[in-house]
This record gives structure tokens, sequence and C-alpha cells, in this order.
């Protein structure tokens, strides 16, 4: 009998990867500032997260994408990681999660 890894338990264990990186100008995850807009798992368990940055001259554009990745690789189910930066819809705080803007005190 083979393993099959339930794709919504992997997607749920690269949200919680996801969750422990935070942009360093905010301190608040990625995914609760709203940053992450899809995660994809297919069924050879590779992934591709569709993500935007806070603005297009973010200064962890280069960087950010590219510990997404790593982070999510590290994951022992996950064969490959791919992130795809796009801007469309741009980021706005409209985003942002009730806890994201808690912690930022914008309630």
């Amino acid at each position: 009998m083979s393993e099959a890894i339930d794709t919504a338990e992997l997607g749920e264990k690269i949200v919680n990867v996801l969750k422990t990186i935070y942009d360093p100008e905010i301190p608040v995850d990625i995914y609760e500032l709203g940053l992450i807009y899809d995660v994809f798992v297919n069924e050879d368990n590779d992934v591709k997260i569709l993500m935007t940055l806070t603005t297009p001259n973010c200064p962890v554009a280069e960087t950010l994408p590219l510990e997404v990745e790593e982070k999510v690789k590290s994951l022992d189910e996950v064969k490959g990681a791919e992130v795809e930066i796009t801007f469309d819809p741009p980021w706005t705080q409209e985003l942002m999660s009730e806890e994201a803007k808690l912690e930022l005190g914008m309630l």
C-alpha cells in the first residue's frame, strides 16, 4: 500500500511554514500579512506559491521569494517548490488578516 499524502494536510503544513517567515519591516508573518495569494500542490507533491510583495520596490524583493521557496522545500513531503511573484491584484491593507491588523494596531 503506497503512502498517499493528503494534499490538504500538506497544504496546512505549508501554511504553517509560511507563518514562520516575516517581512523584515513589519512584525507580522507573510501569510497573515496577505502576501500569499495561493498555494498549489499537485499529485507529485510539487508546490507552486503565488505571492505578492507590499510594493514592487520592496527591499526584500530578491530574498523573500527565495526564503519562501527554501523553507517550503525543507518539508520532507515536498518534492519541489516554485514561487511566482505577481502584482495583480496589487497588495493592499485589506488583504491582511484580522490578527495582523490587531498586531499592527489597525483595529
